[in-house]
C-alpha cells in the first residue's frame, strides 16, 4: 500500500480531490493531511472524508517536530496542495523526491517566494500573458526550482480579470493533479 501525506493551508479543494480521488483505490491511501493554519477548511475537509487532520505551528515545522510525526507515517509520497509556508530542508532530506508541489503557474515564470494564487493570476494579467497553466514539481529547498514532473497550458484572453484565470487555474488542478500522483505512485517501484 502506497502512502500519501497531504500538507495545505487553506480550503483544500485540491486536498479533497486527491483524497476522493483514491477513496476506492486499493493500492494507494491517503493517511493524513497537515497544515499549519488552524482556521483552515482543510480541516474540515479531510474530517468529512475520513482523513485525520493534523495542525502544526511553524515553529513545529522547522524544529523537527512534523518530521517525527510524518517518519510515524512513512509516507511514500508527501504533497503540498495550496501549502504557503517554504518547506524546512530537514524534511526535503529525510525525503529526497518524494515531495510534490502544485504551483498556479508555467514555471519557471511567476515563481518564487510571494508567487502564490492571486497574487500570480494578477501579475499573469497584468503582463498581458496569452497563456499560463499548472506546473507539478518536486521540493527543493528554494521555492519552485525543483525539477519538474508535468505541465498544463490554458490560454488567456484579453479580457480575462485575475478572477477568471484563477478558474482556469482550479479547473487544471483538479483534473490532472491526482493523476499525476497515482501516475508518480504506480510507476515509482521504490
Amino acid at each position: 500500500m502506497k502512502k500519501i501525506v497531504v500538507f495545505a493551508s487553506g480550503s483544500g479543494t485540491n486536498a479533497e480531490n486527491i483524497i476522493k480521488h483514491f477513496a476506492s483505490n486499493e493500492m494507494v491511501t491517503v493517511e493524513a493531511v497537515f497544515t499549519n493554519n488552524p482556521n483552515a477548511k482543510v480541516i474540515e475537509r479531510a474530517k468529512n472524508n475520513g482523513v485525520p487532520a493534523e495542525v502544526f505551528s511553524k515553529s513545529e515545522l522547522i524544529e523537527s517536530i512534523v518530521l517525527q510525526k510524518i517518519n510515524i507515517i512513512q509516507p511514500d509520497l508527501i504533497v503540498l496542495a495550496g501549502f504557503l509556508l517554504k518547506f524546512p530542508e530537514n524534511i526535503i532530506a529525510a525525503y529526497p523526491n518524494k515531495i510534490i508541489n502544485i504551483h498556479p503557474a508555467l514555471l519557471p515564470k511567476y515563481g518564487g517566494k510571494g508567487m502564490y494564487g492571486m497574487n500570480v493570476h494578477k501579475a499573469i494579467v497584468d503582463n498581458k500573458e496569452v497563456e499560463t497553466g499548472i506546473t507539478i514539481h518536486y521540493v527543493n529547498e528554494d521555492y519552485d526550482e525543483g525539477g519538474i514532473i508535468f505541465q498544463k497550458k490554458v490560454t488567456v484572453l484579453g479580457t480575462d480579470t485575475p478572477e477568471v484565470v484563477a478558474e482556469k487555474i482550479h479547473d487544471l488542478e483538479q483534473r490532472y493533479f491526482p493523476g499525476v500522483i497515482e501516475k508518480l505512485l504506480t510507476d515509482n517501484s521504490k
